[in-house]
C-alpha cells in the first residue's frame, strides 16, 4: 500500500511540475515524452552517444587529472600552495558557475552547436593550460577550461534526453553515469601516468596537451554523427538569475577553497557571511519570475519533482566525499607515502577497473530492484571506506598493500552501484523540451560538491597533519568521510523505489 500511495504521489507531482513547466513554454507531458523531441532530426545512434560521452569524459577527467602533478607543478613553477589550490579550484568554481547557463545556451542557440563550441574552446584553453609560462597563467587558463567545460557538459544530457526513448534511453543514463564515475577515476589515474612518462620532455604539462588530438576527434564525430536539438520554443537567458547564481557560488566556494592556504583573511569570512543572503536572493528573484509566467534560470517548480529534488540531496554527500577521497589519498601518497606520481595513480586503479565491470550490471539490478541497489551500493562503499582506513592505521608511511588495495576496489564498486543510478533517477522525469536546464541543475550540484570536497575534506586533512601527523590525519579525514557514506545510505532510503 505505502508503494502504491508513493507512486500516486509521484504521479500527481510530476502532472503538477509539467503544467508549471507549461506556462511560459509548452512542454510534452511524460506520455508525450516518449520520443525524441520534435525539433530532433534524428535519433542519437551509437556513434553519436559514444561522442557525446567522450565529451562528458573530457571536463571529468579534467577536474581529477591535476591531483598527482600538482607536486611536479609547484616545483617547475614555484608556486606556493595557495595557488596550486587555485590551478585545481579555479577549474571547479568557473566550471560550476557557469553550467546552467550552458544548459539554457544549448537549449537556446542548439545543443549540438553549444557542444562544438564547448568543446573547440576546450581544445585551445587545454594548450593554453600545457604551454602556461608560469603559474598565474595556468590558474587563467584553468579558469577560462572551467567555462569551456560549462558551455559542453550540460549539452550531453540533454541531447540523450531529448534524442532518446525508451529502454535506450535508460541505456544512455546508464553508461553516461558510468563514464562520468569512471573518468573521476581514471583522471587521477592517467595524470600520475603521464607525469611520469615525461613525453618529449614535457612533464606535467602533458596532462594538459593531450586533450588536444582527442578535442579534433571530439569534433569531426561530432559534425558526423551527433543530431541537432533544442527547445521547441527557445527561451532568453534570465540575467538576474545568473548574476545571483554566480554571486551565490562564488561567495561559498572561493572562500572554502582558499582560506586556508590564504590563513583566512578577512574578505573569507565576509565571503561566506554574504553566502545565505545571495542565495536567499536568488530563490526570491527565480521564484517571482516563474510566478510571473517568466523564464527563471532554474524553475523552483522544477523542484517539485521527488525524483529530482531526493536525487540532488544525496548527490551532495556523495561527491563531497567522492572528490575529497581523491584529492587526499593523492597528497597522501605522494607526500606520505613518498610515491612517485604513477604509482600514486595506479595504486587507484582497482576502483577504476571494479566500478567498470560492476556499472555494466547496474541497469540489470535497477530493473530487479529498484532505488535499493543505492543503498546497497552505499553499504558496500561504506565497507571499502573502512578498510582503506584500517589499511592506512595499521602501517604508516607504508600502508597495508593487500588491505588498501582491496579497500579501494570494494569502494569502487560501491560508488558503481550509486553514481549511475541516481543520476538517471535525477532526470527520470524532467520533460525532455527543459532537459538543458535539468541537466545543467544536477551537474552543477555535483561540481560543486566535487569542489566542496575539496575544500572542506581537503582543508581538514591538510590542517590536521602539522599537528597529527599524516597517518592521523589521513584516518581522520577517512572516517569523516565514512560519516558521508552514512549519511547517503540513509538518504537513499527516500529515493523513489521504482526507477523508471
Amino acid at each position: 500500500m505505502k508503494r502504491l500511495w508513493y507512486q500516486s504521489e509521484r504521479r500527481a507531482n510530476l502532472a503538477h511540475v509539467t503544467e508549471s513547466l507549461t506556462t511560459p513554454t509548452p512542454t510534452p507531458t511524460p506520455a508525450q515524452s516518449a520520443g525524441p523531441s520534435p525539433v530532433s532530426p534524428a535519433a542519437l545512434g551509437d556513434l553519436g552517444l559514444f561522442t557525446v560521452l567522450l565529451g562528458a569524459a573530457l571536463p571529468l577527467i579534467d577536474f581529477f587529472i591535476v591531483n598527482v602533478a600538482l607536486p611536479t607543478i609547484g616545483r617547475d613553477l614555484a608556486a606556493s600552495e595557495a595557488v596550486l589550490e587555485l590551478v585545481v579550484a579555479g577549474y571547479g568554481v568557473s566550471y560550476a558557475v557557469l553550467l546552467v547557463l550552458g544548459g539554457r545556451l544549448g537549449d537556446l542557440f542548439g545543443r549540438r552547436r553549444l557542444f562544438l563550441w564547448g568543446m573547440a574552446a576546450f581544445g585551445v584553453t587545454s594548450l593554453a593550460c600545457g604551454l602556461a609560462p608560469d603559474a598565474w597563467t595556468l590558474v587563467a587558463a584553468r579558469v577560462a577550461q572551467g567555462a569551456a567545460s560549462a558551455a559542453m557538459l550540460p549539452q550531453v544530457l540533454a541531447t540523450i534526453q531529448s534524442a532518446t526513448a525508451g529502454a535506450r534511453r535508460a541505456r544512455a543514463m546508464s553508461l553516461y553515469g558510468a563514464t562520468a564515475g569512471l573518468s573521476m577515476v581514471a583522471g587521477q589515474i592517467l595524470g600520475g601516468v603521464l607525469v611520469s612518462a615525461d613525453l618529449a620532455g614535457t612533464g606535467w604539462r602533458s596532462v594538459f596537451l593531450v586533450n588536444v588530438p582527442v578535442v579534433v576527434l571530439g569534433l569531426v564525430l561530432t559534425a558526423r554523427a551527433v543530431p541537432e536539438t533544442r527547445s521547441a520554443r527557445p527561451e532568453p537567458v534570465d540575467g538576474p538569475g545568473t548574476v545571483l547564481l554566480a554571486v551565490s557560488l562564488l561567495t561559498l566556494l572561493v572562500p572554502l577553497t582558499e582560506g586556508r592556504a590564504a590563513g583566512w583573511p578577512l574578505w573569507t569570512w565576509l565571503g561566506l557571511a554574504a553566502f545565505p543572503f545571495a542565495a536567499a536572493a536568488f530563490y526570491l528573484v527565480e521564484r517571482r519570475a516563474d510566478r510571473l509566467g517568466r523564464t527563471p534560470l532554474v524553475p523552483p517548480s522544477l523542484f517539485r519533482l521527488l525524483s529530482l529534488r531526493r536525487g540532488l540531496v544525496m548527490i551532495l554527500p556523495f561527491s563531497i566525499g567522492f572528490s575529497g577521497f581523491m584529492f587526499v589519498i593523492a597528497v597522501a601518497l605522494q607526500e606520505g607515502a613518498r610515491l612517485g606520481p604513477t604509482a600514486a595513480g595506479l595504486a587507484l586503479s582497482p576502483m577504476a577497473v571494479v566500478f567498470f565491470v560492476v556499472s555494466l550490471a547496474g541497469p540489470r539490478l535497477v530493473t530487479r530492484y529498484g532505488s535499493r541497489v543505492v543503498t546497497a551500493g552505499g553499504l558496500v562503499q561504506g565497507v571499502g571506506l573502512a578498510l582503506v582506513t584500517l589499511a592506512v592505521w595499521r602501517a604508516w608511511p607504508e600502508p597495508h598493500w593487500p588491505l588498501l588495495l582491496t579497500g579501494v576496489a570494494i569502494a569502487g564498486g560501491g560508488q558503481a552501484l550509486q553514481l549511475p543510478i541516481v543520476f538517471r533517477i535525477i532526470l527520470s522525469e524532467v520533460p525532455p523540451a527543459r532537459a538543458g536546464v535539468g541537466s545543467g541543475v544536477m551537474i552543477t550540484t555535483q561540481q560543486s560538491a566535487l569542489a566542496l570536497g575539496v575544500a572542506t575534506l581537503g582543508s581538514l586533512f591538510l590542517g590536521l597533519v602539522p599537528g597529527m601527523g599524516m597517518r592521523d590525519a589521513l584516518v581522520t579525514t577517512l572516517l569523516a568521510q565514512l560519516a558521508g557514506v552514512v549519511l547517503t545510505v540513509g538518504l537513499s532510503l527516500r529515493l523513489p523505489r521504482v526507477v523508471v
